[in-house]
């Protein structure tokens, strides 16, 4: 037992310190901030950015980014809209968003993995094209007067907000799908070595249209609860949404070097985002500031991230006379494989 708990990696379990000490000062700032109207309101309003953040996640450690997800998000959520408005059935609603979704995420998965185009240059046309269709489709103007679709983004199942009901759902199934199946432990091989992973057999042209496409269902349904939430389909809603999604992740430790994050962590790291945005605005912090503030988080978790690697580098071993006649196997931060069973190849880190 005392041979597993000094195992630990204290650092990955860090970021939930420092998430209680947000939480600790953001209670002595402000008497409103533990309020029960306060607490469900943060809850509501991290239940986006976390989804959004858990898509950008499972990119990152698959060493990939998407720019596009706030603009996406945005399409989405306003083709839902109007599908409900025809229709009057929240079932198509949620799926019109989610194909949307689906459907941008493939193209950039076409492009990336197939033309092998750099994903920022490829994520950051899509969210180009995607604000265009959504300003195309709406001529610009709000949609409005969504009726019963509202309660996808405002209600409740006693006293829990329905979106963190679809947040606690989609954080125990982004979870299972990370730590516990063949696709998390491809992500993290590809993520921490493409050219090993691709000579221990593993598809990486698969893994990255299987990451695109769980981060198109995941900004799909964003979109919709971030719609119903604010009462009305919105074309230019998202703007810089995917910039929060990405420092979420960072912040929980997710690397952008590839091949290292966690669900726990990328959730903690959301919502201390939520609570720094939360409480800046109780205290009358002017947005201005606020992006300043977000800004510096972002700049001081990456060089953290690159300062923690410094002089250390991975080796790909091959075959180890300490792993037996099958090597070793790479091990994400939860815990999981990161590479198939019967696949000779382990990552180590060892110093410069």
């Amino acid at each position: 037992m005392l041979d597993k708990l000094k195992g630990l990696d204290k650092g990955q379990y860090s970021i939930f310190l420092i998430l209680a000490v947000v939480i600790l000062i953001a209670s002595f700032l402000s008497e409103n901030f533990m309020s029960p109207n306060n607490i469900t309101n943060i809850l509501r309003q991290v239940a986006v950015i976390t989804i959004l953040a858990y898509g950008a996640m499972t990119l990152i450690i698959s060493g990939m980014i998407d720019l596009s997800a706030g603009s996406v998000m945005a399409f989405a959520g306003v083709v839902s809209v109007i599908v409900y408005k025809d229709t009057e059935s929240m079932l198509w609603a949620i799926l019109a968003g989610i194909v949307i979704g689906v459907i941008c995420n493939l193209v950039n998965a076409l492009l990336v993995a197939t033309f092998r185009t750099p994903a920022f240059i490829v994520t950051l046309g899509m969210m180009m094209m995607a604000r265009g269709a959504v300003l195309e489709i709406t001529q610009g103007q709000n949609v409005l007067q969504l009726g019963d679709f509202v309660k996808l983004g405002q209600g409740s199942v006693g006293w829990m907000p329905l979106p963190t009901l679809f947040l606690i759902i989609i954080t125990v199934v982004i979870w299972y799908l990370m730590s516990q199946t063949r696709y998390g432990r491809g992500l993290y091989a590809v993520g921490g070595n493409e050219e090993a992973a691709r000579a221990a057999g593993i598809p990486v042209t698969r893994v990255k249209y299987q990451a695109f496409i769980v981060n198109g269902v995941l900004v799909g349904i964003a979109g919709v609860i971030f719609m119903a939430r604010v009462n009305a389909g919105l074309p230019n809603a998202g703007v810089g949404y995917e910039l929060q999604a990405i420092t979420a992740p960072i912040i929980g430790g997710t690397s952008f070097s590839g091949g290292v994050g966690t669900t726990a962590g990328t959730l903690a790291g959301a919502l201390i985002v939520g609570v720094l945005g939360n409480i800046m605005n109780l205290t009358g912090v002017g947005s201005y500031i606020q992006q300043i503030v977000m800004g510096l988080i972002i700049a001081v978790a990456v060089t953290y991230d690159v300062w923690s690697k410094r002089g250390k580098r991975k080796t790909v071993i091959l075959k180890s006379t300490d792993d037996g006649p099958h090597g070793g196997a790479t091990r994400s931060p939860d815990g999981d494989t990161g590479a198939p069973p019967g696949n000779q190849l382990s990552q180590a880190t060892t110093p410069r």
